[in-house]
């Protein structure tokens, strides 16, 4: 069979797209080499329908140890008694969590998208809106979780769960607070913590599995894995509403998810991406991923500050994780112009709603700025001052071609430093 030149080419051009471009998208990192291996294998072409060891086909055993073995490091990692990894993504992990535990029209409580929330946490355009009743808490003027307002709305709309996690917001949560919250009302308490998940997995922030009920992440993003999702327990538990299994017993919190995933929400699992997953679990139990960890919160600290100096606006006025969301409206620019315009210069973001912003969701007053792909490629603090330098060159250049075009190939230039998989050639 003929090489298929024309996808192939275009894959290269991909790559070099990355490596020459500064990378701040938050949701986004650079697996290794081995995690992109191991997905282009041979248990791409397996059906594995059900569970290792109650399969719908024949012939699974291999991919059986595969996703045993994925399962029992990511065990490992967050020390959970109960872990599936066969979601296609954060947001099918999240359907099946609300598969298991909502019925349709039942309420939930979540973070406003609007406030640095998730799609999958109540948005009108998501399923999780259109389905179930979203209420909605946001954040103070300050832009910290307005742990009053989550109360006070639990207590008045008695939600069967509440939701903690955003896609960007750059503090840490108080997940013991709102665990009492959800106890005084008879709530499943649900963290998303995709965006922070390979922070907590190291002990560098709040640990959501001492006081939530279920925990969902992605798969990529802070844990630098493949693209895909997980849901965990640390501690399994009889379902609190009777449901019962076909024999009488009280049906686990397991396995009301796992009934949820398959045949829930999905059917076959991706057991070339569950075999990258064990990959990138390997690496995360490592002692390198710990300083790995460390040096994103070290890097968006540094990057923060450098864009506080400069008079940008940070929401909360700093961050504890791997991102910042910035207000450009005192620098007269919308989060779509700045996304655009620094596209045109190679570093990569995305424009986003700021808490109370008076702007469209096409539109947007902010952007939103991660560093954990930067980091992976081997940049420092001192690093960060010279990308915000750049940032803010473009940014106060908006309409000036040449600048752009100027600091296009300083950027190129800078990230030559920073070789990004020179084994693909």
């Amino acid at each position: 069979m003929q090489k298929d030149n024309q996808v192939f080419d275009l894959i290269k051009k991909e790559l070099e797209r990355q490596r020459h471009g500064i990378e701040l998208i938050a949701s986004e990192n650079f697996t290794s080499l081995q995690v992109m291996q191991a997905m282009g294998t041979v248990p791409t072409n397996k059906y594995a329908e059900g569970y290792p060891g109650k399969r719908y086909y024949g012939g699974c055993e291999v991919v059986d140890e595969i996703e045993t073995l994925a399962i029992d490091r990511l065990k490992k990692i967050f020390n959970c008694s109960w872990a599936n990894v066969q979601p296609h993504s954060g947001a099918s992990a999240n359907a099946a969590v609300f598969l298991a535990v909502m019925k349709a029209g039942e309420k939930f409580l979540g973070l406003d998208l609007s406030m640095g929330g998730h799609l999958t946490h109540g948005s009108p355009a998501n399923f999780s809106g259109k389905t179930y009743q979203a209420i909605h808490y946001g954040v103070t003027k300050d832009g910290i979780v307005d742990y009053d307002q989550l109360e006070a709305k639990a207590k008045v709309e008695k939600p069967k769960m509440i939701i903690c996690g955003a896609s960007a917001y750059s503090r840490d949560w108080d997940y013991k607070r709102i665990r009492a919250i959800a106890d005084e009302v008879g709530a499943i308490v649900f963290a998303d913590i995709a965006h922070p998940a390979g922070l907590i997995a190291k002990g560098l922030l709040n640990d959501p599995f001492d006081h939530c009920h279920i925990v969902s992440s992605t798969t990529h993003k802070t844990l630098r894995g493949p693209r895909g999702g997980i849901i965990m327990l640390r501690h399994d538990f009889e379902n609190p509403w009777g449901l019962k299994d076909p024999k009488g017993n009280l049906r686990m919190m397991s396995s009301l998810l796992d009934l949820a995933v398959f045949p829930g929400s999905q059917g076959g699992p991706l057991e070339h991406v569950i075999a990258a997953k064990a990959v990138s679990f390997g690496e995360i139990l490592d002692e390198s991923f710990t300083a790995y960890g460390k040096q994103i919160i070290n890097n968006a600290q540094a990057m923060a500050n450098a864009f506080v100096i400069r008079g940008y606006n940070l929401i909360s006025n700093g961050t504890d994780n791997h991102l910042m969301l910035i207000d450009l409206r005192n620098k007269n620019l919308t989060g779509k112009k700045a996304q655009e315009t620094l596209d045109k210069a190679h570093i990569t973001l995305n424009k986003n709603a700021v808490p109370f912003d008076d702007k469209s969701p096409f539109v947007t007053s902010g952007i939103r700025v991660g560093v954990p792909a930067v980091t992976t490629r081997g940049m420092l603090e001192a690093h960060m001052e010279t990308v915000v330098g750049f940032i803010d060159k473009v940014l106060l250049n908006a309409d000036d071609e040449k600048i752009i075009s100027e600091t296009k190939l300083a950027v190129k230039e800078f990230m030559a430093q920073f070789p990004l998989y020179p084994e693909l050639n």
